[in-house]
């Protein structure tokens, strides 16, 4: 999907290990152009910001700057750091294949919370007991990132996964029951579906099919677990990548349709409309300012 903002990969001197750990102020002095605009990543991004004051602009919301927050960014999603005066913490970036495939590393990316968390908050607020912890990973994964030992994606990939099992004990989830679960699941895999075919498949029909589901039932649970049909999250993800390229892109709304699989632009106008409250010119100019 074309969009002007820029998408940042991972140094090509990681590639072989595509992990990345810096201080905020590394960042601040190595790394400022890239982040003086809006722009997303094609891997995930973990700000721990310590200590310091600023906005951090996440797709269209803006957030203050508070101490020891962590903030997940998912790949694609558009954001820029602002900070004034002096920040302390870390960032840490890493492509998802580089945690492996097993059930439980799968996990901790999709089904925590920590990322992918559609309309909840990506702001996490860490404790002081936690943030202990946390900095003892971190401190960890800084040596090894910076030394070139034996086994080091080995060890760097262990110290990263329990940094994330520390954030995901930041939530206080209530257990679930068996029927919960299998909901909450079909949940997961819709919207997981859901990120992956925006583009082309616009019904809850197309989506029901591949969880082998009514689309009543679909819809049912989708609208139970988050209090919305599936059929509105299907809509919202289409508008939120066309809010995307309004505020971050000078594409027109016609190249915009063309991406989001609009093959008319009054069709595409009138959904952007019905969907967001307002028309696709009026949001893109009350936005430029972002």
């Amino acid at each position: 999907m074309s969009i002007t903002n820029p998408l940042l990969e991972l140094s090509k001197s990681v590639v072989n290990v595509p992990f990345e750990i810096h201080t905020m102020e590394w960042i601040a002095q190595n790394r400022f152009q890239q982040n003086a605009v809006p722009h997303r990543h094609n891997y995930f991004v973990i700000i721990w910001v310590k200590k310091g004051r600023g906005t951090h602009l996440i797709d269209l919301e803006r957030y203050e700057l508070e101490d020891n927050a962590v903030y997940c960014i998912t790949p694609g999603q558009v954001h820029q750091l602002n900070t004034t005066g002096p920040v302390e913490g870390y960032v840490i970036s890493f492509m998802a294949e580089f945690l492996g495939g097993a059930e439980e590393n799968y996990d901790l990316l999709f089904n925590t919370g920590l990322f992918y968390t559609f309309s909840n908050s990506p702001v996490i607020k860490v404790n002081e007991e936690m943030s202990i912890e946390m900095q003892d990973a971190v401190t960890k994964m800084q040596k090894e990132f910076n030394n070139f030992f034996i086994l080091r994606a080995e060890i760097l990939r262990g110290f990263l996964k329990i940094f994330l099992i520390y954030l995901t004990r930041q939530y206080d989830r209530p257990r679930e029951s068996e029927a919960q679960s299998k909901s909450i699941d079909l949940v997961k895999q819709f919207f997981a579906l859901v990120e992956k075919h925006f583009t082309t498949k616009k019904m809850v029909t197309d989506y029901a099919e591949e969880l082998a589901v009514t689309p009543n039932h679909l819809n049912e649970v989708v609208k139970k677990i988050t209090g919305s049909p599936a059929s509105h999250h299907i809509q919202q993800r289409i508008i939120l990548e066309a809010k995307r390229q309004a505020v971050y892109s000078r594409v027109t709304m016609k190249e915009i349709a063309y991406q989001l699989g609009f093959d008319d632009t009054a069709h595409f106008s009138k959904f952007f409309k019905n969907a967001s409250g307002e028309s696709f010119s009026d949001f893109r100019a009350k936005n430029q300012g972002l």
